[in-house]
């Protein structure tokens, strides 16, 4: 069965005890079914300050994080993977069974060149150890594919299915963004339905990262890849109304939306929950 959920930056800024805590009650005042929170530092973060809000509202919780410039994966697969471990326990203890975003790569950080097999394949045995460990905590990931302007790595859906059928973990999978399906992809259903049985997890996001319905996405062509590719996992709706300095600047978004966070939130989950009921997911 779907499940509608909402991005930290919905919401707030960053992921604080008393912010997050807000953020978790707002999701839940909306109808969501579950929260993304973003992890930017798993040493700092302390799961159990979420517990009683998270028990209270009934909401789940997924996880999503960026890997540091200094844990880069192709360069530095050690200190990536000790990260992803770190993470792995926070994500435990927050009682989630999903990890995902960025998780093989640094944002911004680039070599002038195309991803090569070497960058590659260190992926590929770094995050079949992770995957290992994962697993064993019942723990999903997700790999999350980026647009040209942010990684070189990956960029295209069909780029990351190769290096998670080389892992070979099942609890290893697509995550989804369309807003940077749109720079690369050609088309938005044909990589959905190609790529079926690797989707994991999905943000619905538009171009300019603002209200659900209001850019350039083809939200038919993606409900329509969804419904063949027979997808029921996490739907999530995806827009900026709240972004740090740091953020702002590794995914150069320099005008934020100008509607509120309950207009996007609220108005998102009606949009995303129509679209599912029109193509039977």
């Amino acid at each position: 069965m779907l499940k509608y959920g909402t991005h930290t930056f919905v919401w707030i800024d960053e992921w604080t005890t008393e912010k997050g805590n807000q953020a978790i009650r707002s999701a839940a005042e909306v109808g969501f079914d579950f929260i993304e929170v973003s992890l930017a530092n798993p040493e700092a973060f302390d799961p159990s300050a979420f517990r009683t809000s998270l028990q209270v509202t009934g909401m789940d919780v997924t996880v999503s994080l960026v890997l540091p410039d200094w844990a880069h994966m192709p360069e530095h697969p050690h200190e990536a993977r000790q990260y992803l471990m770190t993470a792995l326990d926070k994500t435990e203890a927050l009682g989630s069974k999903y990890l995902c975003g960025c998780i093989a790569f640094a944002l911004g950080r680039f070599t002038g060149s195309p991803a090569t097999r070497e960058e590659r394949q260190v992926v590929i045995d770094t995050l079949g150890e992770v995957a290992e460990e994962a697993s064993t905590r019942g723990i999903c990931l997700g790999l999350e594919v980026v647009n040209r302007y942010e990684s070189h790595l990956y960029n295209t859906l069909g780029e990351a299915r190769e290096t998670l059928a080389a892992v070979g973990a099942n609890n290893l999978k697509l995550h989804v963004d369309t807003c940077h399906m749109i720079f690369e992809e050609n088309g938005l259903y044909r990589p959905l339905v190609d790529c079926a049985e690797w989707l994991g997890y999905v943000h619905l996001s538009e171009n300019h990262r603002g209200r659900l319905g209001t850019g350039t996405v083809n939200w038919d062509d993606v409900f329509r890849g969804l419904a063949h590719a027979r997808y029921t996992g996490p739907l999530v709706v995806k827009c900026f109304a709240a972004v740090n300095p740091a953020l702002a600047g590794a995914i150069k978004l320099w005008r934020p939306p100008q509607e509120p966070p309950q207009v996007l939130a609220s108005e998102g989950l009606k949009f995303i929950r129509s679209y599912a009921d029109r193509y039977g997911l």
